[in-house]
Parts: C-alpha cells; structure tokens; sequence
C-alpha cells in the first residue's frame, strides 16, 4: 500500500521541520506547503502552530488557510491541529485582553489558565475516552509534552444527536483543559506530538492509519 500523502501548512508558525520528520517517522509522505491545491488535495492537513494567537492567525490569514480547513472539512478530508494549531479551530482567542477571531470551527474562547507556574512546559498525562482513535493502545499513565500558556477550558458543542459526539481528552495543570479533541475529520491536540518521544509517534501512526 502506497503511503499516504500529508500536506503540512507553512504558513509562518510551526516546528515545520520537527513536524516533517515525525510524519515520515510515522509512515506518510509529507509535503510542506502554502499551495492551497496541495493542501486541498493531500490524504491529511497537518496544521502546526507555534506562539501567539493574534499572529497565528495573521498569518494563517495570509495564505488563506482558513479557506483551506473549512475547504476540507466541508468535504469530510482529514484535519489535524497541532498546539495553537489547535487553539485557531475555536472561534476566538483572548490574550491580554485582546480578542482575535478564529477559525470558528469550534464554538468557545481560548483563554489563559490559571495556574501558578506558566507556560505550562513538559510532561503530562492526558484523560482519553475510550473509544479515541488518536490514544488507542495507550496506557492510560502515558505522557506527552506541552508547551503553552492557553486553551480551550469547556466544551461548548451543542450535541443534538444529529452527528457523532467529540471525543474529548482533557488534561490539567492549575485547571482542566482540552489536551486533544476528535470531531469527525477534525482531530487536534494542545500538546506537541512531534516533541512527545514514543508517545506521540505513537499517536501519529495512529492518526496517519485513519486516514
């Protein structure tokens, strides 16, 4: 079986060539690109994500790769949010004081946590459902790597029974926090799998083998 094709947004932020590897590592031809028809067309769309908010999205923005999520996923095409990769999937962020529109695939505010020690950096465990196809065959004590100061801290999906619920990881550090989410062709997750040792290539293989 032929590998399957990954197209991993450059549009300025991200651990690009960390990312790359990992997905290599994880059995995936990668293509690192702003061509909104690579992008489109790849089997995945990885979106990394690295620093602020407010210019995460300017420069999202700027290679219309807002167009290009909501392109794919109105389609039903594999999305994959990484770090505040998956912060922008939500429709605003909040950070000192100032608000920023997102993506709004998502409905709720990313927001600072409240927690004695920020960024929050290094390993964590993470509560899986399970029934996830990201963290199948995890121990549930396995630890990936985070690196941030923000996230998205409540739900706010209306679940009317007419689609498949989100499976929904959560995480803690000073309050619970969305570590990862499943909706459909929309996965992502606030910490860094390309960083997360055994873990996270774990967790790539996983999500490569879905699509």
């Amino acid at each position: 079986m032929s590998p399957k094709k990954l197209a991993l947004l450059d549009y300025g932020s991200g651990n690009l060539h960390s990312a790359e590897r990992a997905l290599v590592r994880a059995g995936a031809e990668v293509t690192v690109t702003a061509d909104p028809e690579i992008a489109l067309n790849a089997d995945g769309l990885v979106v990394p994500g690295v620093g602020a908010y407010a210019a995460c999205m300017a420069g999202l923005k700027e290679v219309r790769g807002e167009r290009i999520i909501g392109k794919r996923l109105a389609g039903g095409r594999p999305v994959l949010g990484i770090c505040v990769g998956m912060q922008i999937l939500f429709e605003r962020g909040v950070e000192f004081g100032v608000e920023t529109e997102g993506c709004g695939e998502w409905p709720g505010t990313v927001e600072r946590l409240q927690a004695p020690v920020l960024p929050h950096m290094g390993w964590n465990t993470v509560a899986a459902p399970a029934d996830s196809v990201l963290f199948a065959g995890m121990d549930p004590d396995t630890r990936f790597y985070f690196v941030h100061s923000y996230a998205a801290q409540k739900w706010e999906w209306n679940d009317d029974g007419s689609l498949d619920p989100a499976k929904l990881t959560w995480s803690e550090h000073g309050v619970r926090f969305l570590a990862a989410v499943e909706n459909g062709p929309l996965s992502a997750t606030q910490f860094h799998p390309e960083k997360s040792g055994d873990a996270g290539a774990h967790l790539l293989r996983n999500w490569v083998r879905s699509l």
